[in-house]
C-alpha cells in the first residue's frame, strides 16, 4: 500500500520523506501545488490542503499509513480533527501524529491545547496511531543568525527554567520508523505515545555560553521581555500566531519544558543513540555560517 505525508514541504515533513527514502514504501506527499514541489525521488506529488476536504478525501483513497502534521493556522483544531476522520474513514491501518510537548500542561496556549485536543480524539476513538510530541525545535535558532553574528546577542527569550530543544533531523528519524513500523505491521498495532526531547535542558545561560564557546566571541541573552518578542515578530506573522508564540515563551520563561530522564531513555533506545544536542547543532550550524 501506500504512506502519504502531510505538511510534505515543511520543516518537519521533509526530514520525515528524506527518511523514507530508499524504504522500497509506495511514498506520496501531500501538497498544495504539485508543480512546484520538489521531492526526493519516487515520492508522488498528489494536490490537497487540510481546508479542503474534498482534496483530501481524494488524497487518502488507496492510502495505509499517513503522517498527520496539521498547520499553524486558526483552525488549526478543526483541521486536525477533520483530517483525522478521514483517516479513520478511510480505514487506514496506521496514523503518525505530530503533536507537541507539554501539551496537556501549557493549557492556555493555543496550538498546544489544540494540539492535546487531537490527542483525546486519537485515544476516544481508539484510532491506531503514534503520537509524537516534540518539544521546542533547535533549529529555530538557525534565525538567530544576525543577532548573534553581528550583535554579539542570543534573542529568543526562553528565560532560565530549561527547555529540552529536539533536533527535527530526530523528529523526522522517528516518524519515519514509526511509520513503517505501522505500514508493514500485518496489523493495526495498538497506540504509542513518545515525547521527542533534547539530552540536555537548556536554559538562556547555557545556550549563550555554547554559542560564545562556539563563536570564539562575547555573547550576551536579549533578556525577558516578551513586549520586544511579540513587536519583532509583527513584522513576518499575523498576530494571532504572534500572539500565541508570546504565550508559549511566557510558559517557557514560567515553567520551562524539561524532559525526564525517562523520555530521555525511551527515546534513545527508540533511536538507537542518544538524541543529537544542542551543542552538536551550534557546531555545525557555525560552520555552515562560516562557508556561506
Amino acid at each position: 500500500m501506500t504512506i502519504l505525508v502531510t505538511g510534505s514541504t515543511g520543516v518537519i515533513g521533509t526530514q520525515v520523506l528524506e527518511q523514507l527514502r530508499g524504504s522500497g514504501v509506495s511514498i506520496h506527499a501531500l501538497t498544495r501545488s504539485p508543480d512546484k514541489a520538489q521531492f526526493p525521488d519516487g515520492v508522488k506529488a498528489v494536490q490537497g490542503d487540510f481546508s479542503d476536504i474534498d482534496s483530501v478525501r481524494r488524497a487518502m483513497k488507496g492510502i495505509s499509513t499517513v503522517f498527520v502534521l496539521a498547520p499553524n493556522a486558526p483552525d488549526e483544531l478543526t483541521q486536525a480533527l477533520q483530517v483525522l476522520s478521514i483517516a479513520r474513514e478511510a480505514e487506514v491501518k496506521g496514523i503518525v501524529y505530530l503533536s507537541v510537548f507539554k501539551g496537556e500542561e501549557y493549557v492556555d496556549v493555543p496550538h498546544f491545547t489544540g494540539k492535546y485536543t487531537a490527542e483525546r480524539m486519537i485515544e476516544r476513538c481508539d484510532l491506531p496511531a503514534t503520537v509524537l510530541r516534540p518539544a521546542y525545535f533547535i533549529q529555530n535558532d538557525v534565525r538567530q543568525k544576525e543577532p548573534l553574528l553581528q550583535h554579539g546577542i542570543y534573542g529568543m527569550p526562553i528565560g532560565d527554567k530549561g527547555i529540552s530543544m529536539v533536533d527535527v533531523r530526530d523528529i523526522g528519524e522517528v516518524a519515519a520508523k514509526e511509520l513503517l513500523r505501522r505500514e508493514r505491521a500485518e496489523t493495526r498495532l495498538p497506540r504509542e505515545t513518545y515525547d521527542l526531547v533534547g539530552p540536555d535542558a537548556m536554559t538562556a545561560e547555557s545556550i549563550v555560553q555554547v554559542w560564545a564557546e562556539v563563536l570564539d566571541r562575547p555573547i550576551r541573552y536579549g533578556g525577558n521581555d516578551l513586549d520586544v518578542l511579540e513587536q519583532r515578530l509583527k513584522a513576518a506573522a499575523p498576530p494571532w500566531l504572534v500572539y500565541d508564540m508570546r504565550l508559549m515563551m511566557q510558559r517557557y520563561q514560567q515553567d520551562g519544558a524539561r524532559a525526564s530522564t525517562a523520555h530521555v531513555e525511551r527515546l534513545t533506545a527508540l533511536l538507537g543513540r542518544a538524541p543529537r544536542s544542542y551543542r552538536d547543532f551550534a557546531v555545525a550550524t557555525a560552520n555552515a555560517w562560516v562557508k556561506e
